[in-house]
């Protein structure tokens, strides 16, 4: 009988996504790993199989707990002003989108499992903001994601005379 499990899987999944978003796949080594999570090369190894398999569980948890959650509010907005404020403030300032975006950018070109994670989060924002901005609700989705863009890239944020919403 192998020894008990000492660490906290959910926190290793939040540890490792924490840096996934930061500094994407590829800037995120199994040592770095190793040293935010707290847990054994040797035991993510076991438990997770591989760091791919890790950023999927943690792309998976991003969705269910961070982006799923998001767009359930902005679904229930149905003011198109304040649902587009919820989306922009959800996905510009807040926690979901980082990790998302990164691993559109950066795997699902290669990699057809996180291509599919990633659709998964941006057909949940523009079904959020379907039942508030109708056939506009994808090109919104698109602005919003691009604003988060702009800001992980350092640039300036669209000023409000210049925005395609109100």
């Amino acid at each position: 009988m192998g020894r008990p499990r000492t660490f906290d899987t959910d926190r290793a999944v939040e540890s490792a996504a924490a840096l996934f978003a930061t500094h994407g796949y590829e800037g995120t080594s199994v040592d770095d790993l190793v040293t935010a999570t707290g847990v054994h090369r040797g035991s993510l190894y076991k438990v997770f199989g591989s760091k791919r398999s890790l950023h999927l569980t943690a792309l998976r948890n991003h969705l269910d707990h961070e982006i799923h959650p998001a767009t359930a509010v902005i679904a229930g907005l149905t003011d198109p002003e304040q649902a587009l404020t919820a989306a922009i403030a959800s996905y510009d300032n807040g926690p979901a989108a980082g990790l998302l975006l990164l691993a559109a950018a950066e795997r699902a070109p290669h990699d057809r499992e996180v291509a599919a994670l990633v659709a998964e989060g941006v057909t949940a924002l523009e079904d959020a903001l379907r039942p508030s901005h109708g056939d506009a609700a994808p090109r919104l989705a698109s602005t919003v994601l691009g604003a988060r863009l702009r800001l992980r890239a350092g640039l300036p944020t669209v000023s409000k005379e210049h925005r395609p919403w109100p």
